[in-house]
């Protein structure tokens, strides 16, 4: 479907504005050439045990024996990612803080009105990793066998089941919230510092249900410990054939998805991005990376960072929409 006049009105506006940041980043002198003499941070905006923390680790490793650099992990969780991305965006402007990015920080964010900073204005996008549905997942010993039997009580029983996110704004949050709004829920929402501890919560079934990304949902699905009820996704996975989409059980139009990006604070020289842009690829061409990430059902995207400039500004109005409609305000 094409956009409606205003849409293409604001995405014109958004666009130009991303354009002009990343044509006048003049905050730094580091070279392009001698780029990395020291090593480099790594900023993982969530606990442990997620999603972004996996791809943090693995990015992190993978580009350390790229460089023959210490690429160092740090765990900065807290408003659902905007706290790590904060840090970024006030960190110095020479390319040595990464960001791993989620649609919480670069495209919902307007379900925060009190930010201390603009994600749009203060970071610019490296790269964007890639995406992957969530999972719908409940415990094993839950009554919900099927998601048409967890849709059917839930239309019955408005608010009475606990949905476990990955933080208020985050992606297992809008993907809930788009799925509130297809459907008129009303869910009682349990936000965690990342996927992490809200698994450990899940599979002890003192919250109900998550739609979790898929590489850190899957393996407890593997382990037994969860059930998946339907995936996210325009169309079934082939690592997981049996378990219907939203849409076909019962939600038509229905699709959301979980994307990861890596960010540097706006002023780092286009010429170090550009670095960064081309050695992270070169990182995720690595067979040994494709076949770890597809086995956790995440399609590499890998795209320039013009391609993911216009893709976060696609991506902030299709969630800004939600987050206008559903009424969410998380500060």
């Amino acid at each position: 479907m094409k956009p409606l006049p205003k849409a293409r009105i604001w995405l014109t506006m958004a666009a130009a504005a991303f354009a002009m940041h990343a044509g006048t980043s003049v905050g730094s002198t580091t070279s392009p050439v001698d780029y990395p003499e020291k090593p480099i941070r790594m900023v993982v905006p969530f606990s442990p045990g997620g999603i972004t923390d996996l791809l943090g680790r693995l990015l992190a490793d993978e580009l350390a024996k790229h460089y023959g650099q210490p690429v160092v992990v740090e765990n900065r969780p807290g408003a659902s990612g905007h706290i790590g991305a904060q840090m970024v965006s006030t960190s110095a402007a020479d390319g040595y803080m990464l960001l791993v990015g989620t649609i919480g920080i670069h495209a919902a964010y307007k379900a925060y009105s009190k930010l201390a900073y603009e994600p749009h204005k203060s970071l610019q996008p490296v790269t964007i990793i890639g995406y992957s549905p969530n999972l719908v997942l409940v415990p094993t010993d839950s009554r919900f066998k099927t998601f048409e039997q967890f849709l059917e009580f839930e239309k019955a029983n408005p608010g009475q089941l606990n949905y476990a996110t990955a933080g208020p704004g985050s992606s297992t949050h809008m993907v809930i919230a788009l799925y509130e709004q297809m459907t008129g829920a009303r869910v009682s929402y349990v936000p965690y510092k990342g996927s992490g501890p809200a698994l450990i919560d899940l599979i002890a079934g003192r919250v109900d249900v998550m739609f979790d990304n898929m590489p850190t949902g899957y393996p407890h699905v593997l382990s037994g410990k969860l059930r998946p009820l339907a995936i996210t996704s325009k169309s079934r996975n082939p690592i997981v054939p049996d378990v219907p989409t939203i849409a076909e059980a019962g939600v038509p139009g229905y699709e959301g998805t979980s994307w990861f990006t890596i960010a540097v604070h706006k002023d780092v020289p286009q010429g170090v991005v550009e670095k960064l842009n081309a050695d992270i690829r070169t990182v995720l061409s690595k067979q040994n990376v494709r076949d770890r990430l597809g086995e956790l059902g995440l399609t590499i995207i890998a795209n320039s960072s013009a391609q993911a400039r216009e893709f976060f500004v696609v991506e902030t109005f299709k969630w800004t929409r939600v987050i206008e409609s559903s009424g969410i305000q998380l500060d």
